[in-house]
């Protein structure tokens, strides 16, 4: 298709870069670089991946005493903009003003 085209010299049809008959890209040096270069970092972290910093045995259970301390942290944040307890007295004390006996 694409050696008809050039041969009888027509164009692409439509936009040249997308759909079906689109012109095909040509590849620089730059791109196989890059695909290297992705590939190499891709080979190093698979390579990281595949070995564990903890066993099993040490990584179960190894961030309960952090995870613990943060809520309560968290709690004690949100105690802390909590109002202080107030009695009804207090709210209904305006009332007693003219209380004669």
């Amino acid at each position: 298709m694409f050696l008809t085209l050039t041969l009888l010299r027509k164009g692409i049809p439509g936009k040249q870069w997308i759909g079906k008959y689109r012109r095909p890209r040509a590849i620089t040096w730059q791109m196989k670089r890059n695909t290297l270069k992705h590939l190499e970092r891709e080979a190093e972290n698979e390579y990281w991946i595949s070995r564990p910093y903890m066993t099993m045995e040490e990584e179960h259970g190894h961030a309960a005493e952090r995870r613990a301390q943060s809520w309560l942290n968290i709690k004690q944040a949100k105690f802390a903009n909590f109002p202080e307890h107030k009695l009804i007295a207090d709210h209904l004390n305006h009332l007693r003003i003219t209380k004669t006996w």
